[in-house]
């Protein structure tokens, strides 16, 4: 199993969206958070504030979809630092969908039946029907080098299937957890040295 240990990285999922509440397939769809996802972003930088204080010695990378984006920006005005004064990498993109983007799971259902079967008995592993869509397993492999780039204390505003991956990669889950781990918005995860764990 990867290990990978960055030495510290704070990773924050964006703000919930109406899709996040409809249950639909996000992927790379550039979704708006919501007046709860703008609450819990504004609270992870208040968090933030009091677990790093000064946090000038900090570098800021975000994907560049606009959920995070916000995200970001909220929790950076928490932090009392210039809202856009972040970076943008699009490896930190959530896994792409293909053409199950913008479904729920029972609308695929309804219209293509048993389709989502195979991806029940392998999350990590399965890949929707599209050119650019992505397993898990892919995901994982687009996140690693970006992980291992890491080498200075980082805030990083993502997607859940982006942290599923990164869990993965350092050595936290196995693979058929890391598919299925539920990755809270109001939430901060903190990779330190091997050691993880939710704030």
């Amino acid at each position: 199993m990867p290990d990978l240990r960055p030495p510290l990285l704070y990773v924050i999922r964006h703000g919930q969206t109406d899709w996040n509440v409809e249950e639909r397939l996000q992927g790379q769809a550039d979704t708006d958070i919501n007046a709860v996802g703008q609450k819990q972003a504004d609270g992870n930088g208040i968090r933030l504030a009091e677990l790093i204080g000064e946090a000038k010695a900090f570098r800021f990378v975000s994907s560049p979809l606009r959920r995070t984006r916000e995200t970001m920006e909220r929790v950076r005005t928490g932090l009392g630092l210039p809202p856009q004064d972040y970076q943008l990498d699009p490896r930190l993109k959530e896994l792409n969908f293909g053409e199950w983007e913008g479904f729920t799971y029972a609308e695929l259902e309804r219209e293509h039946p048993g389709a989502t079967k195979a991806r029940a008995l392998d999350k990590w592993g399965f890949v929707p029907p599209g050119e650019t869509a992505e397993s898990y397993a892919m995901l994982a492999m687009r996140i690693r080098p970006w992980l291992e780039d890491v080498r200075e204390p980082t805030v990083c505003v993502t997607h859940g299937g982006v942290i599923r991956a990164l869990l993965f990669l350092t050595g936290q889950v196995e693979p058929e957890e890391a598919a299925t781990v539920p990755i809270p918005q109001d939430r901060i995860l903190r990779f330190e040295n091997g050691n993880v764990g939710w704030i």
